[in-house]
């Protein structure tokens, strides 16, 4: 590969056919995946696609990159592996709601709390895809699926609640439908050093088509949905006259020029503040209120990561023990020979 090369979308896409439903959302978050790797210039030989099972796990099989397909929610335990080994590389780990947060789940916060410099996309349909259609940790209570044909009685997890309660450093949340967030969240989770979570919101066509629609369809997303730019006014809204405010310790959504409320009153999104009180209420809004979603970059905080520390000790070690190789440590102790 040539140094300083400038690489195209096109660098990053394999020769396989795209197997998915025709309307999937993955398709549009695979182009928008490609786009963010180009942005971000990094050489494909130099990066690494790990993923689950599910549909969306599918996705190493299109990229021009080093890929892994491996278990049932073991990629971030994998892709942690991974990382450590080749530090050099960027890793990016693709789950689903199912794959990432059930079986996955213990792998996927202690991934977070670790802060291993590894990218996770987490699609969140809500459902399970791949196994047709039984509802997922993620599907909302009263749900009816395959395997809850009376309804679920449980409440779902909620993927930014276990982020913040991993003391994750990086949250971010797009929309399938939302190319050009979907597109400069990626390139912003890779651009932090330690664990990202992209929470991305994907229509399942085929078994929970419109579960996002509340939210996402075009006549209701401006109102319902907010994207937030660090250093910029929290204001959403058709007509762009809707802003967050604090009202003692919540949050409150305003009508700027009315009941008092004027534009100065309007908080400004700050997302490299250590505390997570604030990140923590933006994520957790949910659009189904008088609060809107939070889309982009909601938390991107710097802290030290596993992988340095790890690869930190390695050499402490080397350079005190004198280890050079697996061997010379084996033998560094008592030794003996059995005849």
């Amino acid at each position: 590969m040539e140094e300083n090369k400038t690489y195209t979308a096109a660098d990053y896409k394999s020769n396989q056919a795209v197997r998915w439903c025709p309307g999937c959302g993955d398709h549009a978050i695979l182009n928008t995946l490609h786009k963010a790797m180009a942005t971000l210039g990094i050489a494909p030989h130099k990066t690494a696609v790990i993923s689950g099972i599910g549909c969306s796990s599918r996705l190493p099989y299109y990229m021009n990159t080093y890929g892994f397909h491996t278990i049932h929610g073991r990629a971030a335990a994998v892709a942690t592996g991974y990382k450590v080994a080749n530090p050099e590389m960027t890793v990016w780990q693709i789950s689903g709601d199912g794959d990432g947060l059930a079986i996955g789940g213990n792998h996927f916060i202690h991934a977070v709390r670790r802060n291993i410099d590894i990218n996770i996309v987490l699609f969140n349909n809500k459902i399970y895809g791949l196994t047709k259609g039984q509802y997922s940790p993620t599907s909302s209570r009263g749900f009816v699926s395959k395997s809850s044909p009376y309804g679920t009685t449980e409440d779902p997890f909620i993927p930014a609640e276990l982020v913040f309660g991993a003391r994750g450093n990086f949250f971010a949340r797009s929309i399938d439908v939302e190319l050009q967030t979907s597109q400069e969240v990626l390139a912003a989770a890779a651009r932090h050093a330690g664990t990202s979570v992209v929470e991305i919101l994907q229509n399942c066509v085929i078994f929970n088509n419109g579960i996002h629609n509340a939210i996402t369809d075009r006549e209701v997303r401006a109102d319902r949905t907010i994207l937030l730019r660090h250093g910029e006014k929290m204001i959403f809204g058709r007509d762009k006259n809707r802003g967050l405010v604090r009202d003692g310790f919540l949050l409150k959504a305003v009508t700027i020029g009315e009941d008092g409320y004027t534009i100065d009153d309007v908080l400004v999104h700050d997302a490299h503040t250590e505390s997570n009180f604030l990140h923590q209420q933006l994520a957790m809004m949910d659009g189904l209120g008088d609060l809107p979603l939070a889309l982009g970059v909601i938390r991107d905080v710097a802290a030290p990561t596993y992988n340095d520390g790890v690869s930190e000790q390695v050499r402490e070690v080397q350079a005190k023990k004198g280890f050079n190789s697996l061997r010379d440590m084996i033998l560094a102790g008592e030794t003996w020979e059995v005849k």
